[in-house]
Formats: C-alpha cells, structure tokens, sequence
C-alpha cells in the first residue's frame, strides 16, 4: 500500500498535529505518514514531534527582509522527504504566492471558524473567537480548506458548525470548536 506522505506546519501546541498522529497510529488514517514537521518559531509542537521521532525543523521567516531562503529551504525540506501533502496546523506564517503556486491543491489549514467569515489576515485562534461573540453569531465552527495566495479564500473541503450559547467565553468556544477540527482534518485527509 502506497502511503501519502505529510508535512505538518506548526507554530504553537500542536494539538492537532497530535490527535493527526495518534489517528496514524491507531489505523484511522492508515494510508498516510508523517515525514516533517516545520515550525516557523519555538513552540511546544517542536518537543512533542521531537519526542515522536519525526523529523523537525525550526525555520524562522525574517518579517523585515527577504524570505527566499525561508522558502528555498522549506522547498529542500519538503522534496527531501518526499511530501505528498502539507497540513497547516496553527502555523501563523502567511506562504507567498510563489510557495502556494508551487505546492498547488498540496497544501490544506485548519481555520477556526466558518470561511470565509472570519477570515484573512491576523484572524486566527482566540482572534476569530472574540470577533465571533463580540459580533453576537449564533453559530460558529472550523473550516478545512486549500491555501492559496489569498489568506482563507481557498476552496474549502469540509466545515463543520456548533451552536454558540449565551453563556459561551471565548475560552469554551475555542474548547468546542478544537473538537471540530481533530474531528474534520481526518476527514478531509480521508477525502483528499
């Protein structure tokens, strides 16, 4: 059986990378490896691959000067382990248009919310929380979904919804809106 090989991009607890990896390992998604794991800055997702015996890779994007060697060497990593798919989990950097052209229909994030509202950029995490329930929504949800040069305007795969309640923070919603994703980046990797 011919295995489709992943990279997971991280930038923070890697919470969903891990629930990616335990599906792996407990035949969910047995059609898929993890190869790579890249983190653009020190995260606990770093230690947690580290100590799953992946192959991990700290590469800081310089927001001040010019990035190719950021992408060059991400470009090198990602060939060298011969990745099929890139999973953007929590990674907070934005890929340049010349990045996502290259790994086309290659590249899939897990967004926090139902795309396109809330989207775009510096819209991410507890961001897209406090925005929900500040604007009064009654639904919210997570959205799995291309990358392309436009931040969260790819074709989206699967999203899911939960209802909000009165009494939701948002610490509950980020709490029932992290099940979603675990829950619909398996699917979507099942689908894809």
């Amino acid at each position: 059986m011919i295995k489709k090989i992943l990279a997971i991009l991280v930038s923070g607890k890697g919470s969903n990378m891990l629930h990616i990896l335990k599906s792996i390992d407990i035949g969910i998604l047995k059609n898929f490896q993890v190869n790579l794991v890249i983190a653009d800055r020190v995260c606990l997702a770093i230690q947690r691959s580290i100590q799953k015996n992946i192959p991990t890779f700290l590469l800081y994007k310089l927001h001040d000067q010019s990035n190719n060697i950021f992408y060059e060497k991400m470009h090198f990593l990602l060939k060298k382990y011969c990745v099929d798919i890139i999973v953007l989990s929590g990674f907070l950097s934005i890929l340049n248009k010349e990045f996502c052209d290259k790994w086309h229909d290659k590249i899939i994030n897990i967004h926090p919310s139902l795309l396109p509202k809330y989207g775009g950029k510096g819209m991410y995490g507890i961001k897209v929380h406090k925005e929900v329930l500040k604007k009064k929504e009654k639904l919210s949800g997570a959205t799995i979904h291309y990358v392309t040069k436009d931040i969260d305007l790819g074709d989206i795969i699967l999203n899911r919804s939960c209802k909000i309640s009165n009494n939701d923070t948002y610490i509950s919603l980020d709490k029932k809106i992290s099940i979603i994703e675990k829950d619909i980046i398996i699917q979507s990797l099942k689908i894809i």
